[in-house]
């Protein structure tokens, strides 16, 4: 298990905050999440906004990062508002692989401007929906997040 942050760039190992392969004991694995979830409870209380979103480097490092691990369910989580803005010069307009990764998109914040038109917010998700399945991936959106323990059923 990975997570990392989507910031200006986020094609880079360096946004990768905690990673853990969990030990197949239960005792050992329980210790070992234990220690997961205090670096991401740190994570969350030093964290910094950033300028711009890179979503799709964010994902790609994902994809990375599952396939190297080997991963046997792959799952990427996803929380933003679905609004990739990049740094001048990044280029993320090309179709990703995401090939047997399920990509969850949970919480989406409907921006200010989504209120004036909903169909601003429908349509960032309907793009990211084409993206991942047009990749091989699989789609969902979560945003109840009283439901994350769904996400990982059948």
């Amino acid at each position: 298990m990975a997570v990392a942050r989507i910031d200006s760039g986020s094609f880079s190992e360096k946004d990768i905050v905690a990673k853990m392969t969990f030990d197949k004991r239960p005792s050992v694995a329980n210790q070992q999440k234990r220690l997961f979830k205090q670096q991401i409870d740190n994570f969350v209380q030093t964290a910094k906004g950033s300028a711009y979103t890179d979503i799709t480097g964010g994902v790609l490092q994902s994809v990375e990062f599952l396939n190297e691990a080997g991963a046997g369910q792959k799952y990427i989580l996803i929380f933003s508002d679905l609004k990739e803005e990049l740094v001048k010069g990044h280029v993320r307009n090309f179709p990703i692989q995401v090939d047997g990764c399920n990509v969850v998109a949970l919480n989406v914040t409907k921006l200010r401007s989504d209120n004036v038109d909903p169909r601003e917010y429908y349509k960032r998700v309907a793009d990211w929906r084409a993206r991942v399945e047009a990749g091989g991936g699989n789609w969902r959106i979560v945003n109840d997040l009283e439901r994350l323990e769904n996400i990982f059923e059948g």
